[in-house]
C-alpha cells in the first residue's frame, strides 16, 4: 500500500532529519547550515519550522537536547494529586481537541477482544506513519511506525486483542484520525485494558501538555506508591499513544526512559508540546477536555 504524504507528514520528515543532524553535533547548528542539509532555502526551512511548532529552528533545538527532559522535570513537573484540583487537567489535552472515552469492563477485557470488530488504517501524522484502530465506540489503538516499522507495529497492536476480528477500513477511521492529527474536533476513545492499566492511563491524561511527571508520581496518583514497576508496564502498554500521553512520563533522574514506539518519537513529541506551548499566546494555550 502506497501512502501519499500530507503536508504534515512532509514537515515531520524535515523535522526528523533535522533532529538527526542536531543529535550528531555537539553544538547548535545555524539556520543556513540546517537549511542546506535539507536542500531548502533558509527562508523556506524557517517557514516549515514555524508552521510545525511556532518557534525558530534555533529555539527548537533547545527542546531537543537530551538535557531538556531534566529541565522539564525542574520547571514543568506536574504533581498529579494536585493537578486536577488547581485546574491543570483542563489544559492537558491537545490544542482545541475535545476528548471523551469509555473503558471496557474487566470481563470484556479478559475475553481478549472476542466478539469485537476492530477496524484499522494507516495515516500520515506529524510523528511519521501512524496506525489507527477503532471499534464502533471510538479509537482503541494509536501507534507510530517511524522507528520500528509498519509490520512490527501492526503485529504488536493485533497481539493486544488476539481474539478480535480485524478489518482494514481507513475510510471509516479517517474522520477520527483527522480530528487527532489536525488537533480539532472530537476524538472518542474506547479504552481496552485491565483495571490497573485504566487507572494509570487516566492519571496520564491529567498531565498538562508541555509538562511531565515520573513513574513514581503516577504510582502515588493511583494509590499504589510501591507499584512503580507495574505502573511502568502499564505506561508501556498504553494502546493510544499521544492522546493518552505516556511520552510525558520520565524517570526520576530526568532520563527519558523507554518509549514503546522509539525514544526519538518520544523526544519529538515532548519537544513539539513544549515548543508549541511556549510559542502560543495565553488564549491559544487553553486546550479543552471532557472525560
Amino acid at each position: 500500500m502506497t501512502l501519499q504524504p500530507t503536508e504534515e507528514g512532509y514537515h515531520y520528515g524535515v523535522i526528523r532529519r533535522a533532529i538527526e543532524l542536531i543529535d550528531d553535533g555537539r553544538e547548535d547548528i545555524g539556520l543556513e547550515a540546517l537549511a542546506a542539509q535539507m536542500s531548502m532555502s533558509p527562508a523556506h526551512f524557517q517557514r516549515v519550522f514555524s508552521a510545525w511548532v511556532g518557534v525558530s529552528p534555533k529555539r527548537y533545538q533547545q527542546y531537543l537536547r537530551l538535557g531538556h527532559a531534566k529541565t522539564l522535570l525542574q520547571e514543568r513537573f506536574s504533581t498529579l494529586e494536585t493537578a486536577h484540583a488547581v485546574g491543570l487537567s483542563g489544559s492537558g489535552r491537545l490544542h482545541d481537541l475535545f476528548l471523551r472515552w469509555e473503558a471496557m469492563s474487566p470481563g470484556e477485557y479478559a475475553r481478549k477482544g472476542a466478539g469485537l470488530t476492530i477496524r484499522w488504517g494507516w495515516f500520515d501524522s506529524p510523528f511519521g506513519l501512524a496506525l489507527v484502530m477503532g471499534t464502533e465506540k471510538g479509537i482503541c489503538g494509536l501507534a507510530f511506525a517511524a522507528e520500528i516499522g509498519a509490520e512490527p507495529t501492526m503485529a504488536d497492536m493485533r497481539a493486544r486483542w488476539p481474539q478480535a476480528h480485524f478489518v482494514e477500513d481507513p475510510m471509516a477511521l479517517r474522520p477520527l484520525a483527522e480530528a487527532v492529527f489536525a488537533q480539532k474536533g472530537e476524538a472518542v476513545l474506547h479504552m481496552i485494558g485491565a483495571p490497573l492499566q485504566i487507572k494509570v492511563w487516566e492519571a496520564l491524561m491529567r498531565i498538562p501538555s508541555g509538562h511531565v511527571t515520573t513513574y513514581s508520581e503516577l504510582a502515588k496518583a493511583i494509590g499504589s506508591p510501591r507499584a512503580v514497576r507495574a505502573v511502568g508496564t502499564a505506561v508501556g502498554k498504553n494502546p493510544v499513544s499521544w492522546l493518552i500521553p505516556c511520552h510525558r512520563a520520565l524517570r526520576k533522574s530526568g532520563a527519558l526512559g523507554g518509549y514503546h514506539w522509539g525514544t526519538e518519537v518520544k523526544r519529538a513529541m515532548l519537544a513539539f508540546e513544549a515548543a508549541r506551548g511556549d510559542g502560543l499566546d495565553g488564549d491559544e494555550k487553553g486546550g479543552r477536555q471532557t472525560a
